[in-house]
């Protein structure tokens, strides 16, 4: 039966993609690395900022490297504050979610100081219980820890939750933390989320499929959530 759902932040909440994509594009681009699209999937969508550091910047100190992503964050979060917007159709979503009863939770890869001000700018504080950060522990996404995190602390099972993420990093670390999964394709393709391991994918919240949640009773089809 379900009991939570669990969202991602960064390109599931709002799309925020396109602007960490130009910071990085911005400091990297000193160090002669030209940031393309297909570059950024391959080596910064979902990733930790501490392991892009050490795989892209290997030069750097570990005291440079802490610097350099402060100073990442700190240019995102200037550029965000007058672009951030939620997901098409999250606001009426969560109100659905939130009327069957269903706790929500975040978990995410974002540094703290960029969660609390994206949910600060988004007015989603106070929504999710629990907020987990991945670099409080000692592994975040793709590992399972932050989701198992989450559901030890909802004391759930992983076929009690859903979980919603766009990125492969955090498909994987959902699906390896056996909770069924939805991918969002703001930041990548269906194929790509569904290959490792979602069970559809949706483009924004407004799809028709979530409107499909019905009383907890009616979750009846194990290889499809949402099912009624």
């Amino acid at each position: 039966m379900l009991k939570a759902v669990l969202f991602d932040l960064d390109g599931t909440l709002a799309n925020t993609d396109p602007i960490h994509f130009q910071v990085w594009q911005t400091l990297l681009a000193p160090y002669g690395m030209t940031v393309d699209q297909e570059f950024y999937d391959r080596h910064i969508s979902g990733r930790l900022n501490p392991d892009i550091v050490r795989d892209l910047l290997p030069q750097l100190s570990p005291a440079e490297g802490v610097t350099f992503s402060a100073d990442k964050e700190a240019q995102f979060r200037t550029m965000a504050a007058n672009q951030l917007q939620r997901m098409p159709g999250l606001s009426d979503f969560l109100h659905h979610i939130q009327q069957q009863d269903y706790a929500t939770a975040l978990v995410t890869n974002a540094p703290r100081s960029n969660a609390e001000f994206m949910l600060q700018t988004l007015a989603l504080e106070g929504v999710f219980h629990p907020v987990i950060i991945a670099d409080d522990l000692p592994k975040g996404k793709p590992a399972p820890l932050p989701y198992q995190t989450a559901l030890n602390q909802l004391g759930l099972q992983p076929d009690e939750a859903l979980v919603f993420e766009d990125s492969p990093t955090g498909v994987r670390a959902a699906t390896a933390a056996g909770i069924p999964t939805i991918g969002v394709t703001s930041t990548h393709s269906n194929a790509t989320l569904c290959q490792l391991g979602a069970i559809f994918t949706i483009a924004d919240f407004t799809d028709d499929r979530l409107l499909a949640y019905g009383a907890k009773s009616d979750r009846t089809t194990p290889s499809n959530p949402l099912s009624v």
